[in-house]
């Protein structure tokens, strides 16, 4: 899984580049969100979610796990 948006490896369709995260997450050697509040993350990967065509539901839910996720852990 991500370290970051938790999202399980065998759902990334693209190409990895790190073991850590995801090829949403990681791209050019260095993570795409550069900032530290999960909350504006969060935001913009449950916009990122409904764009692609997921169920309203599942995307709060997703959302909601990202701060469980360890990058965000205090």
């Amino acid at each position: 899984m991500c370290e970051s948006c938790l999202m399980p490896f065998a759902k990334d369709t693209g190409k990895r580049e790190s073991d850590k995260y995801c090829s949403l997450c990681f791209k050019d050697g260095a993570l795409c969100y550069k900032g530290n509040d999960v909350k504006e993350f969060q935001k913009v990967c449950y916009e990122s979610m409904r764009k692609s065509g997921m169920n309203i539901f599942k995307a709060k839910f997703f959302t909601f796990m990202i701060r469980f996720a360890p990058r965000w852990k205090k």
